[in-house]
């Protein structure tokens, strides 16, 4: 069942996110890795500055989040993450559909890892096309709140 989560609702969205981002380790730049990959002030903050979070919830626990967030004529699909041992199951595939027939923009972009290729797989598979990187890096600094690093680092795909 997809059902959006509320924002009393974190310790069970951390769980989800910091469960499925072990698989950065190692393969993210170092300099960008902490534990836990998410803290509660971080989550706090993505819930105040309008991130939306659906969650798939099986026998009434989450095991995997996603979210949305309007900005101005641009829909983000953001932190978009299953729980480790239900990866690959299509969770992630429902949820991303599920939120796309929410979007109310013509333009839907996702910012992930550049090194995280499943990640962009998934995408791809989904719909979404790589942007340069000059469009990356302009897109990633108007519609994302992130470091330099982390844009030299990221890419931005564009739903076709």
């Amino acid at each position: 069942m997809i059902r959006r989560l509320q924002p009393t609702e974190n310790k069970p969205i951390l769980n989800v996110v910091n469960d499925a981002t072990k698989a950065y380790k190692g393969v993210i730049p170092e300099d960008q890795w902490r534990e836990p990959y998410m803290s509660t002030e971080e989550l706090k903050e993505e819930i105040e500055s309008g991130v939306d979070f659906y969650g798939w919830i099986e026998n009434d626990v989450l095991v995997a989040v996603m979210g949305i967030q309007r900005i101005n004529d641009v829909t983000l699909i953001r932190h978009a993450y299953v729980l480790t041992n239900r990866q690959r199951s299509g969770i992630g595939e429902k949820l991303l559909e599920y939120l796309l027939n929410l979007a109310q923009t013509s333009k839907v972009l996702v910012g992930t890892w550049e090194a995280a290729y499943w990640a962009i797989r998934f995408y791809e598979k989904h719909g979404f096309k790589i942007m340069s990187r000059e469009e990356t890096d302009t897109l990633l600094r108007k519609h994302w709140n992130i470091t330099e690093r982390q844009i030299e680092t990221s890419v931005v795909l564009k739903l076709k």
